[in-house]
């Protein structure tokens, strides 16, 4: 249920040094606040906090939002509202949610692979025929790959075009892109 805040939180971290100093050492190095525990507890602390505050009726740029019951994960306009913004866990600007159906996945992919060269984090919703379910976060990519962080393994992928067009996505039982939160 905190995949997509996992994702949010590792997200912030790749874009805001101090932030990801903050959860790495536990010491700001800007406002010198501190936040006990390991690595391991802190980011477990921040994705539990991003869990609260990204499902709140109001977002992190002070915008009303359907709120959502955290029992049922992070929505994907949750996702999109927590990554805009300055304060936000992209890297400014704001972010959309852009479904991805069947006949649209090549354009889908060649959206995030856009994004993520010119170095923006996008958030993608995984999941079954059925439902969407999971939450994984693009970082990095070429013209044939992403590298895709996965917050259900703590672990880095590589997905390729053929995966993600296909429905063949790596991610247990969660194999097929139904949406992604990119920038505007």
């Amino acid at each position: 249920r905190s995949c997509g805040a996992a994702a949010l939180v590792f997200s912030r971290m790749l874009h805001d040094a101090s932030y990801a100093e903050l959860i790495a050492t536990g010491h700001h190095p800007i406002t010198h606040w501190e936040i006990p525990g390991d690595t391991q507890q802190r980011f477990q602390a921040e994705t539990l906090g991003m869990h609260r505050r990204a499902t709140r009726a109001v977002t992190v740029n002070e915008r009303l939002q359907l709120p959502w019951p955290r029992a049922l994960g992070t929505p994907p306009w949750a996702l999109a509202g927590q990554m805009s913004g300055r304060h936000g866990s992209g890297n400014g600007g704001e972010y959309a949610v852009r479904p991805a159906p069947l006949w649209d996945r090549g354009d889908v992919f060649d959206e995030v692979l856009a994004a993520v060269i010119e170095e923006h984090t996008v958030p993608i919703v995984v999941g079954d025929r059925w439902l969407p379910r999971h939450v994984v976060l693009a970082i990095v990519g070429t013209t044939d790959f992403m590298r895709v962080y996965d917050p259900a393994t703590g672990g880095v992928r590589t997905i390729t075009r053929e995966e993600f067009t296909g429905g063949h996505l790596p991610f247990g039982r969660w194999h097929r892109c139904w949406a992604t939160v990119v920038p505007k």
